[in-house]
C-alpha cells in the first residue's frame, strides 16, 4: 500500500498553485470545479510521483491554530541537499517570503 496524495485547504488556490509550480516544480492539472460545493482543486504533481490536491470552497471555515493539537501537523519537502535549500531560501526572500 502507498499514500497516493495529501490534500489541503488553502485560502487562494491560484497563488497557492503557483507557489508550487514556482518554487517546487509542480506540475499542475486543470481544475476542478465543483459548482453544486464551489470546490475548486488541483492536483500538484511533483518528481518522485507525489501529489498533492489543494482545495478551496467558498464555505471553508478558519480555526484557531495551535502549536500542539491532534490532527495533520505539517508538510515536508526534500530539495537534495543543504545547498539547494540555501538556494531555494534565498529565492523565496527574494521574492518577498518571510523565511
Amino acid at each position: 500500500m502507498k499514500i497516493d496524495h495529501v490534500a489541503m485547504y488553502v485560502r487562494d488556490l491560484e497563488v497557492v498553485k503557483d507557489f508550487f509550480v514556482r518554487f517546487f516544480d509542480a506540475i499542475s492539472n486543470e481544475m476542478y470545479h465543483n459548482p453544486r460545493t464551489g470546490l475548486k482543486s488541483y492536483f500538484l504533481s511533483f518528481e518522485d510521483g507525489a501529489k498533492l490536491e489543494i482545495m478551496s470552497r467558498p464555505d471553508m471555515a478558519e480555526r484557531p491554530k495551535e502549536l500542539c493539537q491532534a490532527g495533520y501537523i505539517h508538510l515536508s519537502f526534500s530539495v537534495g541537499s543543504k545547498a539547494q535549500v540555501d538556494r531555494l531560501t534565498s529565492s523565496l526572500q527574494a521574492q518577498g517570503y518571510a523565511v
